[in-house]
């Protein structure tokens, strides 16, 4: 090979490396744009998802109906026949992250590859396995491995977050310099990005994705190569691609540098035991190889299967498991009487059927303005962990707004418009008379008939009077509900002056969506 060949490789390694950072640029960037921006309706930011082959297939499977927006998926699925697993190592947002922190990680002589990995490829192909057998039996987990899906929820409820307080800190800093036209520029910027910062479970979330980064201390792409079961999925297809590894044997001098420094465990030393199913074309191999042997030359032909040792017994053993979690993933107390915390945003399917769809993405929660959406920890139960709900302590539903039903990639959240979205019920406010000023103190307050954005308002008043601790007796006006009007948007729980649990409250009884959490209990005879 020529001294311009193993230039060649060593620019399509750069070349990678800009179309990786052009792709994780435009994640962040519809992710960053999935908020208000002064219009009613923001585009597609949803669009990444449509081209997931793995949420095609399982929302496919578990609720049997096909959404016309991942017919994107077929391009995938393509570009993999022909090109192999490019999208793994050039185009996923979250395979460029583990590549970026596998190279820190090797830079600060944390990871030392000093032989060819072996073993532990069988998992992802069994998760794979769990994740669409699952999605047989009406239970969708695709979400908590795909890998849009867990990095675009790691980055709503933790990464965007913790970056929102650390701009705030800057802005203080930059005040407390007396730079106060600077500050007054990045104050405004901040406000405009409308990042949210409060989520309930946003440590937890940013715990788990900073123990999946650190595996990739033990295993250049840990997640790559044992995890994701997209990876797997793509690699089925792949070994049908055109371009082949072909090591000249004249010029290869057995250093095992390719094989030792491969991020995907594709083992291109020997030839004969090349996984293309897991090349993702990262162009490491040929790019390092000391006597540029290394070449990926069009070849018509089919790879055999990866040995991976995914025999029979494990795909019965992991499709049982999968069969068998399905009850156990369903026991809630919700199955007998709705959580009164559910309140789903407005446009949720009846609960079953949003359950089979959502693939817990944490989309509408980045696009609530008032980062009322939050995720679940028990209020759904096991299945419904990190699914949608509503908090409206932290935020409520903002009466003309409608931007969480545009960005749900699966249809769990139905498009509305914005007038369609006003006349929806998602749950049912109630007055706690032993906390409510007026009831119980005597004292005046009318903000929550203030705040009540539905028209004729769902809050009135009465007049009641109320005896005083000091033996007086007063007369004010007392909100009280009606319940034909009131939406749940919990406007009035937010802004309700009590601080610590709020004197009027809103649950999930009489949502439009289900015929059965309603306010009476159907009983039987």
């Amino acid at each position: 090979m020529k001294n311009e060949r193993s230039r060649k490789h060593r620019r399509l390694r750069l070349l990678r490396i800009a179309v990786q950072a052009f792709f994780l640029g435009l994640f962040f960037t519809l992710l960053f744009g999935t908020r208000f921006t002064g219009e009613d309706y923001i585009g597609r930011v949803e669009a990444f998802f449509h081209f997931d082959p793995l949420l095609a297939a399982a929302t496919f499977l578990a609720s049997r109906a096909v959404l016309a927006y991942f017919a994107w998926a077929a391009v995938t699925i393509i570009v993999t026949l022909l090109f192999g697993r490019v999208v793994c190592g050039w185009i996923c947002p979250l395979g460029t992250v583990h590549q970026f922190f596998s190279w820190i990680f090797k830079k600060a002589k944390f990871l030392r590859p000093k032989k060819p990995a072996s073993g532990g490829l069988w998992v992802k192909y069994a998760v794979l396995v769990f994740v669409l057998a699952a999605a047989l039996f009406s239970l969708n987990v695709a979400g908590y491995f795909d890998p849009l899906s867990f990095l675009t929820r790691v980055s709503a409820a933790s990464l965007i977050p913790a970056f929102e307080r650390g701009l705030n800190v800057l802005v203080g800093v930059v005040y407390a310099a007396h730079l106060e036209a600077f500050g007054d520029r990045l104050a405004q910027a901040v406000q405009t990005l409308m990042l949210n910062s409060t989520f309930s479970q946003g440590f937890f979330i940013g715990l788990i994705f900073l123990g999946v980064v650190l595996l990739n201390k033990w295993r250049e792409r840990f997640w790559c190569r044992s995890i994701c079961p997209l990876g797997a999925m793509l690699g089925l297809f792949s070994r049908y691609n055109l371009f082949k590894l072909e090591i000249d044997e004249a010029k290869c001098t057995r250093c095992n540098l390719c094989s030792i420094h491969c991020q995907t465990q594709a083992s291109p030393f020997p030839a004969d035991q090349w996984k293309s199913s897991e090349c993702v074309y990262c162009e490491t191999c040929a790019a390092i190889c000391p006597t540029r042997a290394i070449t990926f030359p069009v070849r018509f032909r089919k790879e055999k299967l990866p040995d991976v040792d995914l025999s029979r017994r494990r795909i019965l053993a992991t499709s049982f498991l999968a069969l068998f979690s399905v009850p156990f993933f369903r026991i809630s107390k919700a199955r007998k009487r709705a959580d009164e915390k559910l309140i789903r945003p407005p446009g949720a399917l009846p609960e079953p059927d949003f359950l089979r769809k959502c693939v817990k993405c944490g989309e509408c929660l980045k696009a609530c303005p008032t980062n009322g959406l939050q995720p679940a920890l028990a209020e759904a139960g096991p299945e419904g962990l990190w699914t949608p709900v509503l908090v409206p302590q932290i935020g409520y539903c903002e009466y003309y707004c409608s931007l969480c039903t545009q960005v749900c990639p699966t249809g769990a959240i139905k498009e509305l418009s914005v007038p369609e979205k006003t006349t929806v019920k998602i749950g049912t406010a109630w007055v706690d008379k032993n906390r409510c000023l007026p009831y119980f103190l005597g004292r005046p307050c009318i903000v929550c008939e203030e705040h009540c954005p539905v028209s004729p308002k769902a809050i009135k008043f009465v007049m009641v009077e109320t005896k005083r601790p000091d033996g007086t007796t007063a007369v004010e006006k007392a909100p009280v509900i009606d319940l034909d009007l009131c939406i749940g948007c919990g406007i009035c729980e937010n802004k309700c002056p009590v601080t610590d649990r709020p004197a009027i409250f809103v649950t999930s009884v009489g949502e439009q969506r289900s015929g059965e959490n309603q306010f009476l209990l159907k009983m039987d005879n």
